[in-house]
């Protein structure tokens, strides 16, 4: 099974990234490894293209791109790959934001592409969401007035006591055109994209464009956002930190990403010529 073409594809945050943001040296040897060996390896995360590009350009990358959970499926490199941008109706996210005003909740940020628009000042939040060298592509200020166009994603962070009502209002009111999530701690955030977009759609667009049957496409996960991929992929991997319900739609587990879990499972799974040095060991 080794020697056949696979897509891998690779989420980001707790899974191809250690705690620190880094993607360790081993797992970096083996992506790239394999990649020489003609296997194609694609980025698939919730971020959005400004903060994902750099682990892109780390691994050689020249792939398309899977951001905002499928939102935006593009080519970094290559500016005629049909890129597909799934944004929300203007007119649904006008509705949900007024929403959030009447349910007072602490903030909501919403992405265009890569513009971002906050709605209240919040340095923590610009300090979490944006590098500093991306302020300039922020506008603050009320969404009801700044937000003219039809947003790629919406993020709220609600009072901690409103979000299962938030939650429950999105479902009775909006649940034909969105799709919704709620983060894992330490973010209490609701995450809103357009209705039917998940990282499957996105592969699904990938794996077809490089003719790479779904038995061979390869998915590592970690979270929620990554269920409809791992389940998806003919190889969908949860990492040793992912979620139960990950795993239990998972057809292997890895070690953690803390363990090299992507640099262990693709050496074995796609017999890779390898050094072992880092193997199964912490990165330096």
């Amino acid at each position: 099974m080794g020697k056949e073409k696979h897509l891998i594809a690779l989420d980001l945050d707790g899974t191809l990234l250690t705690e620190q943001k880094v993607i360790s040296a081993y797992t970096k040897e083996v992506v790239q490894t394999a990649m020489k060996e003609g296997h194609i390896v694609v980025i698939a995360t919730g971020r959005p293209h400004r903060s994902s590009i750099m682990y892109y350009h780390e691994l050689g990358l020249n792939t398309p791109m899977v951001n905002f959970n499928g939102a935006l499926i593009h080519h970094p490199g290559d500016s005629k790959w049909d890129s597909i941008h799934s944004p929300l109706p203007n007119r649904t996210a006008k509705k949900i934001i007024q929403t959030c005003y009447d349910f007072n909740v602490e903030n909501i940020f919403a992405e265009i592409e890569d513009n971002i628009y906050l709605d209240r000042y919040d340095e923590e939040i610009l300090d979490i969401f944006t590098e500093p060298d991306h302020r300039d592509l922020i506008t603050i200020g009320s969404l009801k007035n700044h937000l003219q166009d039809d947003p790629t994603s919406i993020l709220i962070h609600p009072k901690e006591e409103h979000i299962e009502q938030l939650r429950q209002y999105l479902d009775d009111e909006h649940a034909s055109v969105i799709e919704h999530r709620k983060w894992g701690v330490p973010w209490n955030v609701i995450e809103i994209v357009r209705k039917g977009i998940n990282k499957a759609v996105g592969l699904h667009k990938i794996a077809h464009y490089y003719h790479i049957p779904q038995e061979n496409i390869i998915a590592f996960g970690d979270e929620d956002n990554d269920l409809e991929m791992i389940d998806f992929a003919g190889v969908g991997v949860a990492m040793g930190n992912a979620i139960n319900e990950l795993k239990a739609v998972a057809k292997y587990e890895t070690a953690t990403n803390e363990e090299n879990g992507i640099g262990n499972f693709l050496t074995d799974y796609l017999q890779l010529e390898q050094a072992t040095s880092g193997r199964k060991h912490l990165p330096e």
